[in-house]
């Protein structure tokens, strides 16, 4: 199917591995340009080389976006690089740095990182004329998770953000949604080390979704794609929870 991406300019945040890297595969393929990070240059090398057999566009760079200053340079300079920019997508989190627990990590990257990259991108989104966000929230935001941490309770704000926002920037044609994965299992992630280290946690969660997997990567960027795209250019505000079936609230 063609989602009418072809040509957009698509900014991404964190895109080295897991959900970020698959959401770049994806994107990609459907003809976008792009510019993403990672901390590790390895791997932003690797992704460069991965992705620009597609055709089109890769910008991509190491940097840590623990310095503030040094992220909203990053985010003007891909704007400025990609010509514009159409999609933006904040993936970045203390869960890919194993800092869950962590407040002022958590704050920084999850809350802080989705504020200065929307507030740093507005006039490119804007000047898109159908600009679209998506920020990356997760089902631990929505349901009680494991035990009270950082990451739980600000990805719950992130949505609140995103929602508020959405209301703002309509008037500029600017959508905004939030995507809350389920437990999403890949090599080196979080799950695959709670498999070795915690593997009662492991099977419980496991036995408690309904589709009978984890999430894979892929699951959640191919709706990433759709709700980024024009295909869904009447959604905005929305939380997407993609979780198997994982969560038990109902929502009204």
């Amino acid at each position: 199917m063609d989602l009418g991406l072809r040509g957009k300019k698509v900014i991404i945040n964190g895109g080295g591995r897991g959900i970020g890297r698959a959401a770049l595969e994806l994107y990609a393929a459907e003809g976008c340009d792009i510019a993403f990070f990672s901390r590790d240059a390895k791997r932003v090398d690797e992704t460069i080389t991965t992705l620009s057999a597609s055709g089109g566009k890769v910008y991509g760079d190491a940097l840590d976006m623990n310095d503030s200053a040094a992220y909203q340079a990053w985010l003007l300079s891909a704007a400025d690089r990609l010509g514009g920019c159409d999609v933006f997508i904040h993936n970045a989190s203390s869960s890919g740095a194993q800092g869950t627990t962590d407040w002022d990590l958590t704050y920084r990257l999850d809350m802080m990182g989705a504020v200065k990259g929307c507030e740093t991108l507005e006039p490119a989104l804007e000047a898109s004329g159908g600009g679209s966000v998506i920020l990356m929230s997760s089902t631990a935001a929505v349901e009680t998770f494991i035990y009270p941490q950082a990451f739980n309770a600000i990805k719950a704000a992130v949505i609140t953000y995103g929602k508020q926002l959405s209301q703002l920037w309509a008037p500029k044609k600017i959508r905004v949604n939030c995507i809350s994965p389920g437990p999403t299992a890949y090599p080196g992630g979080n799950w695959e080390m709670i498999q070795g280290a915690m593997p009662e946690l492991y099977s419980k969660t496991l036995g408690e979704i309904p589709l009978g997997r984890f999430g894979a990567p892929a699951d959640i960027a191919q709706a990433m794609l759709f709700l980024s795209s024009p295909m869904a250019s009447y959604i905005t505000g929305a939380n997407l929870v993609i979780d198997g079936g994982y969560t038990k609230r109902v929502q009204f």
